[in-house]
């Protein structure tokens, strides 16, 4: 069979498609990226917001398109859009032939068989029971992959659905990483995205303590040459793990940190386990342990409660803590979780100017970051020639891919893609730096 897959959200459900698509590989089938012409697409969701919600299904409508002019076979829905609506795809949507739930990613083959035979397959295994080990097709560029650490959350914000999508937290085991890790290095990996909805939790279920930082030893040891973090929270994120941070030169001085809000109240809302002066004590704490560090964060705007008072308290930390930065997002009220039907609800319209001013004044925080960087000589890591700027593009330490900015750079020579180059950084445009190969 020829089978397509399409992968929506984020890096932790590219990983299950990547897995998904290892498994259809070594079965004989062919892989492939195009719907157009395949005997069954897959589609991997994300149903975790409106928006992601609403491109999910955008998606299975312009494959509904391919299948109705008979340029596509069978449609497959898998992932977290399935595992919360899964009643209403089948009813609603009747050109999907099948669905697959974040519990049974590793059923496709089972899902293609069933397809094949004329049936309808409804794969709906334990969500916190998975098998996260075994082989993937990784999909990245061949110089950057993810390693996703663990599956699910315990943390159970009061906004987030995603407990109920993916499952208790579950740690994988220290030997399975490594060895994932070690075959990712020596494919040519030179940058290594650690992943989880929390990975500051790592091991504490499995070896009941944390266990990050002992990982992070461990995996600095492999032929890597960056290694960069997604997501530590700030509740979990302690003296040891600094320690491993300050020490490692591998691991970037790059620290995604959720903190969502400042103010008190509207953190104790959301269920976060954090006050205002333990946030601001971590932040100053690790600007003092790491120098040169950059933080990204997310902010929620809008949450029930947050009148102005709380609204501007936020704007002057922001001022404060001056993050590089920050994905600034209107709470949505999404059904199932607490904060759906908390009293005081705010105006979509002030939540959404909300989100306007917050945007606009994080925008001249991270202008002012690159506006340091004027002058200084970066290693950037080349991700090839960019023909509509006519140079070459990459990123700098500070920059996560498909998330941050980029460095648009000129060179006398040819720059392999994946090699890390010194770049003197000359200019700033629209939040990218660009600048020149220094010789």
């Amino acid at each position: 069979m020829k089978v397509a897959f399409v992968s929506l959200g984020c890096a932790k459900n590219l990983v299950n498609t990547e897995q998904m698509m290892a498994l259809v590989r070594d079965a004989g089938h062919l892989v492939t990226g195009e719907a157009e012409g395949a005997d069954v697409a897959v589609l991997n969701t994300c149903g975790f917001i409106e928006p992601a919600k609403n491109e999910a299904i955008d998606h299975i409508l312009a494959l509904a398109a391919l299948k109705e002019a008979g340029k596509l076979g069978k449609i497959l829905v898998a992932g977290c859009l399935v595992q919360r609506y899964q009643d209403q795809i089948t009813a609603e949507l009747p050109e999907v032939d099948g669905i697959l739930g974040t519990g049974s990613y590793t059923d496709i083959l089972t899902a293609l068989e069933a397809l094949s035979a004329g049936e309808a397959p409804r794969l709906l295994g334990d969500i916190h029971h998975t098998q996260e080990d075994g082989a993937r097709m990784v999909s990245t560029p061949p110089y950057t992959a993810y390693l996703k650490i663990a599956e699910g959350c315990d943390n159970h914000c009061a906004y987030c659905i995603i407990p109920s999508l993916r499952g208790r937290y579950r740690s994988r085991s220290m030997e399975s990483l490594l060895a994932e890790a070690k075959g990712l290095a020596d494919s040519g990996v030179r940058e290594l995205v650690v992943v989880a909805q929390d990975i500051t939790r790592y091991g504490t279920d499995r070896y009941h303590k944390r266990m990050l930082g002992a990982l992070l030893t461990e995996l600095c040891k492999l032929d890597f040459h960056w290694i960069r973090l997604h997501y530590l929270y700030p509740d979990e994120l302690d003296d040891d793990l600094i320690d491993v941070l300050a020490r490692e030169p591998k691991i970037l001085r790059y620290i995604d940190i959720p903190l969502q809000h400042c103010n008190d109240a509207i953190l104790k809302a959301m269920n976060r386990r954090s006050t205002k002066a333990e946030i601001l004590a971590l932040l100053d704490k690790l600007r003092r342990r790491l120098p040169g560090l950059v933080l990204r964060t997310s902010i929620i705007c809008g949450l029930p409660g947050e009148g102005e008072a709380e609204f501007e308290e936020l704007c002057e930390f922001l001022r404060q803590v001056k993050i590089e930065r920050a994905g600034i997002f209107q709470f949505s009220p999404e059904e199932g979780t607490p904060a759906a039907v908390m009293p005081n609800q705010v105006d979509a319209e002030i939540a959404a100017r909300r989100v306007e001013r917050l945007a606009e004044l994080q925008s001249r925080i991270m202008d002012a970051y690159n506006e340091g960087c004027l002058g200084e000589t970066m290693e950037v890591l080349c991700e090839g020639f960019d023909p509509q700027a006519g140079c070459y593009a990459g990123r700098t330490f500070a920059d996560s891919a498909d998330i941050d900015g980029r460095v648009y750079f000129t060179a006398a020579g040819l720059v392999p893609t994946g090699s890390f180059v010194p770049v003197r950084i000359t200019g700033v445009s629209d939040g990218d730096l660009t600048g020149e190969i220094e010789s």
